[in-house]
């Protein structure tokens, strides 16, 4: 959904280093800079703010970035960095924007609807899940949905079939990019045990544990006595 505006008061943060952004943090803060038509500006963000502008006017939202109760800079989220052990937000750059002017931004593509491949036994996979677009910043789409439901086991759709609202371009290439795809499921065959001729049928209906030992390739020596008997004595 485009159009969504979210209200966010920021402070300046004139000590940097990784030092004081470990200390803002601690404070429930987190450090950002919003690159602005003029310079940089680093800023400190309360960390539940933050969360309330991403969570109800999603990533692609125009933020109205106030810092330290002065005037109101309309930007949009350009990049974010994440811990990676808890998830949660350490770092952000925001761009300020005009309303007036177009902006480029990825969007993702959800893939709705379940493939008649899928039901025919095929496998539904995504290739491509984000687009790069080009539109108004209140026009940015927060997602682009494509209904799969139509494709068959060996279709390809691709970006030229994906609808995009009034105002929006596609910069991707429309009829390289693939979407989503169903294709046959693969098969891993196992090697079959080659047994010697004759064997198969001997052995067929035994258990690993029933079947009898290969006998030995050299035969016993013609007239030899068996081990443990006795022997003939002359008369």
């Amino acid at each position: 959904m485009a159009g969504e505006r979210v209200k966010l008061v920021v402070e300046e943060r004139p000590i940097l280093g990784s030092s004081e952004s470990r200390r803002l943090r601690k404070q429930g803060l987190i450090p950002g800079i919003l690159y602005g038509r003029e310079q940089p500006v680093p800023i400190a963000i309360p960390e539940r703010s933050l969360r309330a502008a991403v969570i109800g006017g999603g990533t692609h939202a125009v933020l109205d970035v106030v810092v330290g109760g002065g005037k109101t800079h309309s930007s949009v989220l350009k990049e974010y960095q994440l811990d990676k052990i808890r998830g949660t937000i350490t770092h952000v750059d925001l761009q300020e924007v005009r309303l007036d002017q177009p902006i480029q931004a990825a969007v993702s593509v959800v893939l709705v609807g379940e493939p008649a491949g899928v039901k025919e036994g095929g496998v539904l996979s995504q290739p491509t899940t984000e687009v790069n677009v080009e539109a108004l910043p209140m026009e940015i789409p927060q997602t682009l949905e494509f209904d799969v439901s139509h494709l068959h086991i060996g279709d390809t759709a691709r970006l030229s079939e994906l609808q995009v609202p009034e105002g929006v371009t596609l910069l991707d290439d429309p009829e390289e990019t693939a979407i989503a795809t169903v294709t046959q499921p693969t098969r891993v065959e196992e090697p079959e045990e080659v047994l010697e001729e004759g064997e198969e049928a001997a052995t067929e209906g035994l258990s690993e544990g029933e079947k009898p030992e290969k006998a030995s390739e050299s035969p016993a020596e013609p007239g030899a006595a068996a081990a443990g008997g006795e022997g003939t004595v002359p008369g």
